[in-house]
């Protein structure tokens, strides 16, 4: 096992790591494998199309290149490497005569990390090739930091919505499942969009924040059990922006879908919605689908004001209404959906018994 130093130079344990010599001449190329031999595997290869058909299939994690090379010069090699996806980032230290400054400038250019001149000097190789493998190690765990800093922010952002969504539907709704199943029927009506599968998941993680802004709502309104007075009403109309202030403006996708989705699941495909009677595509496509998934779940519930609608009765309203409150291109998505709708219905029912599972399995993490 060679050990390399790490982040702090605490050492790493790893395998032989390879690296590969290209070289048109025998001699050069036995000259780099005594040098590099036995802390690196040495692989050879003495023209620059055999160098790339290794590189692709069997990637090296270090190229010593020789610029001056009969049919493909190092140069081109270089070229090719440094293009190729799959390639692109094994580095690439030129082994040379040519000594000029214009020389190691078109190395460098084209992406190699280093330059030695030849005749080469074993202290100086090992050195140059120990150095940039460190730093390529040190790369990868950097960029393995961010990605997992990343993660965790993007659970932080879930974790926000989560808890923001759950507590708006505690104040009308005993358990909360209502931004569980609802967000479920989001993503199945989503999923048949032609919007790629990071859109599908930003709409399904970001449609529980939907009515985040009834946190802003007297309770005296939200459970008052008969018909709303005008003004009442018009105070239970001002939650879509309320839910938009409390969301705020972020360069997060995810926290700028939920206050989309947020401001926008109330207006209607007539213009007849709030808060700003937006019409047709004028509204997000979020918000839209949004809203049948809101509603089919609103009218097959309990309220305090209400009884839950039949599944047959809560069908036939959103087919009226589409072109009316709906989208008229995503009814038939959701209608032909149905079996789906009715097994989340199912699973996420409003009971006691498994709450406490639903809960925890909010957004679909565990389910």
């Amino acid at each position: 096992m060679l050990k390399v130093s790490g982040i702090g130079g605490s050492p790493v344990n790893r395998d032989k790591l390879t690296v590969l010599v290209v070289d048109d001449a025998p001699e050069n190329i036995e000259i780099l494998r005594t040098i590099l031999q036995p802390q690196y595997k040495v692989k050879a290869a003495r023209t620059g199309e055999k160098a790339i058909k290794i590189a692709q299939t069997t990637p090296p994690d270090m190229i010593l290149l020789d610029v001056v090379m009969p049919e493909m010069d190092g140069y081109e090699v270089c070229r090719q490497l440094k293009v190729d996806p799959t390639t692109a980032e094994i580095p690439i230290i030129f082994i040379t005569a040519k000594t000029s400054a214009d020389n190691e400038t078109q190395g460098f250019e084209l992406g190699a990390v280093d330059y030695i001149t030849k005749p080469v000097r074993p202290a100086i190789v090992k050195a140059r090739v120990a150095t940039h493998l460190a730093l390529r190690d040190q790369t990868h765990h950097l960029e393995e930091l961010v990605v997992q800093r990343t993660i965790e922010l993007q659970n932080t952002h879930l974790e926000l919505i989560r808890c923001l969504g759950q507590a708006a539907e505690y104040k009308d709704n005993e358990t909360g499942l209502h931004v569980i199943r609802m967000s479920h029927y989001a993503r199945i009506i989503a999923q048949q969009l032609d919007v790629g599968d990071d859109w599908v998941q930003l709409v399904f993680q970001a449609a529980p924040m939907h009515d985040v802004g009834k946190i802003g709502i007297p309770d005296s309104i939200l459970s008052k059990p008969g018909k709303l007075t005008d003004e009442e009403w018009q105070m239970m109309r001002n939650h879509p922006e309320y839910g938009a202030e409390i969301i705020g403006d972020h360069s997060s996708l995810l926290l700028s879908m939920a206050r989309e989705i947020a401001l926008t699941h109330h207006e209607k495909w007539d213009g007849t919605g709030y808060p700003y009677n937006l019409a047709g595509e004028a509204i997000p496509l979020s918000g839209r689908v949004v809203a049948i998934a809101d509603v089919f779940d609103a009218l097959t519930s309990e309220r305090p004001y209400k009884h839950a609608w039949a599944v047959e009765d809560a069908v036939a309203l959103i087919q009226e209404n589409a072109g009316k409150h709906f989208d008229p291109d995503l009814v038939p998505l959701f209608l032909k959906e149905l079996p789906a709708v009715l097994e989340i219905k199912k699973k996420y029912a409003e009971n006691a018994e498994g709450v406490s599972k639903h809960l925890h399995n909010v957004l679909g993490v565990s389910a």
